[in-house]
């Protein structure tokens, strides 16, 4: 019979200790497994954690006799699950957020505007980088340009990176160091918007995003790191213990394992890196660290762009820019061989699919690529679990992919909110 001596302690972030967090016992609520019926209980009475490993999960009346050494937690009434994973984020992106200048949450361009002015005000020094704005509520109805950053930030090098990711408003100044101008030619996978002019507007989209990544300012690596400490503290705020990390730049993989090693990754870890890493990792398998806090097991790639930025491929033109179906990012003959590399090596791929267009092609792609290397040749066999990341506009002649194909449907909600 357990004890109804509690120990009062909280279930958030730095309540008990690292020694009592490695030891409890939680019950008075119902708590939840997370299992089918078949394999056990949905839902049980008691857990029992030594040494950060759970030990027992049952009924009261099962659990083990020697309880010493336990912090109590007595849940009250309330519900405890298994850990809450965000299956989508940015997490060095989160990070940097924080530490430059945030327009999440800005109602209108004025207001993003004033949020620039003061930020210039108060660091009169080096290129003014921020992100978060999104402009599909705000009474202005429309993107950022180069007229608003210059009017709030005279001759400075702004660069203001939309919420999704997938544009970038530059400032005057920012293009000129970038050379952009009128005739500059947008790169493959990218637009470069234009006045009725020809000028540009100052919104550069998906790939053209590429032309003014000089700018940035180099960040050293203990900036890196305390930007990840951003992003650790953002993502465990909301009650998360685990985040899938999209596009983990390959060189940051090994900071990351180094934090975690240290103690400074608060929750769990699943990257899929950045493409430019995909061939060391094809080559030496999934890699992993701190007992598992930090996999790495995935590689990310891109077929089209987002939504809100027209750039998401679409069969047909987008309504209120008739001249566009969006951009894609690639090509069937570029991307099916890192598909095929990929299943020989064991590795997840996730690919970015935001339009019909895009998803009907990334579906078409992976399964040319599941039939040029079978299943007997794959280290995970059938079960290769891959993804595309968002499937957000469907033609519903292509649901059936989902069902025949060994593939997962991952869907971010924030991104079909902003766009």
């Amino acid at each position: 019979m357990m004890t109804r001596t509690l120990l009062l302690a909280l279930l958030t972030a730095g309540a008990a200790s690292t020694a009592s967090a490695q030891n409890l016992l939680i019950h008075g609520g119902p708590i939840y497994t997370g299992l089918s019926a078949g394999d056990a209980p949905e839902r049980v009475e008691v857990v029992v954690v030594r040494e950060g490993r759970i030990v027992f999960v049952g009924p009261q009346w099962a659990a083990p006799s020697d309880l010493s050494g336990l912090t109590e937690i007595d849940l009250k009434g309330a519900a405890l699950f298994p850990g809450f994973t965000d299956g989508h984020a940015h997490l060095d992106g989160i990070g940097w957020r924080e530490l430059t200048l945030n327009l999440e949450g800005s109602e209108s361009a004025a207001e993003a505007m004033a949020r620039l002015s003061d930020w210039a005000e108060a660091n009169p020094e080096g290129p003014i980088v921020g992100r978060g704005w999104i402009e599909t509520h705000w009474p202005e109805g429309r993107f950022l340009t180069r007229d608003d950053l210059d009017a709030a930030a005279p001759g400075r090098i702004v660069l203001l990176g939309r919420a999704d990711g997938h544009a970038v408003a530059a400032s005057s100044a920012a293009l000129a160091a970038a050379g952009i101008d009128e005739t500059t030619v947008a790169p493959s996978g990218g637009e470069i918007l234009k006045d009725a002019g020809g000028r540009p507007t100052g919104l550069l989209v998906d790939a053209a995003e590429q032309l003014v990544a000089g700018l940035m300012p180099q960040a050293d690596v203990e900036a890196t790191r305390e930007a990840y400490r951003a992003g650790f503290r953002i993502e465990a705020a909301y009650g998360w213990t685990g985040v899938h990390f999209m596009s983990a730049p390959w060189r940051d993989v090994p900071l990351l394992e180094q934090m975690a090693e240290a103690g400074e990754a608060p929750i769990r870890v699943y990257n899929s890196i950045t493409p430019d890493g995909a061939a060391e990792l094809f080559a030496t398998g999934a890699r992993s660290a701190a007992d598992g806090r930090v996999i790495t097991r995935a590689v990310k790639l891109y077929i089209d762009g987002a939504l809100g930025s027209r750039g998401a491929a679409l069969f047909d033109p987008y309504a209120d820019a008739p001249e566009t179906r969006g951009l894609m990012q690639t090509t069937a003959e570029e991307i099916i061989p890192i598909y095929e590399a990929a299943l020989r090596s064991g590795v997840q791929v996730a690919t970015h699919a935001i339009g019909d267009r895009g998803n009907a092609s990334v579906a078409l792609w992976y399964s040319r690529a599941l039939r040029e290397v079978p299943a007997a040749e794959r280290p995970n066999g059938a079960d290769v679990r891959w993804r595309i990341e968002h499937a957000q506009i469907l033609r519903p002649a292509d649901y059936q992919w989902f069902v025949e194909l060994p593939i997962i449907a991952s869907m971010q909600p924030s991104h079909p909110i902003g766009d």
